[in-house]
């Protein structure tokens, strides 16, 4: 779905920037599939200089993913006068990882011994690969240029960006 023209190269960049969010929220749940599959670690690898930077200022400043939430919801997607485009790919990149973080609070809870460990880690991997289908997808549509649609989420996204 296209609501204007084509939107610039630079707005499409920074439309792509907040897919970093559910990546990192995602990452610790494909630690054991990437290591059996280093293909995954390496479809990641292009990425790997943002996360790390990401990473080291989450382990550095005190609630920093709390910071970036508020910071990407009332100084992205809350400014009308940022393009519909780069509001539309924050608010579905800060859902993804919401959608991410909440599946894996839940995933957390599993204790592997009462549920087996087959189970907990198919769960995990389930949950890695669904972020790396998601993100993916995203990440193609967001340069070239369209509006990731993916059902029930993006219905939501619409809703919340004006």
């Amino acid at each position: 779905m296209t609501w204007s023209s084509s939107p610039s190269i630079r707005d499409r960049i920074f439309a792509a920037l907040p897919y970093i969010l559910p990546i990192v929220a995602a990452l610790p749940y494909g630690l054991q599939l990437t290591a059996q599959f280093p293909v995954f670690g390496y479809i990641l690898l292009p990425l790997s200089p943002l996360i790390n930077i990401y990473i080291g200022l989450q382990r550095t400043i005190p609630f920093f993913g709390l910071i970036i939430f508020f910071a990407l919801i009332l100084l992205v997607v809350r400014n009308d006068s940022i393009s519909r485009f780069i509001r539309f790919n924050t608010m579905q990149a800060i859902l993804l990882s919401l959608i991410f973080a909440v599946v894996g609070l839940i995933l957390s809870l599993l204790d592997p011994s009462i549920f087996g460990a087959l189970l907990f880690n198919t769960l995990s991997n389930v949950l890695f690969l669904g972020m790396l289908i998601a993100v993916g997808f995203s990440l193609v549509q967001t340069f070239r240029g369209l509006y990731a649609e993916i059902p029930t989420l993006s219905e939501a996204v619409h809703m919340q960006v004006r």
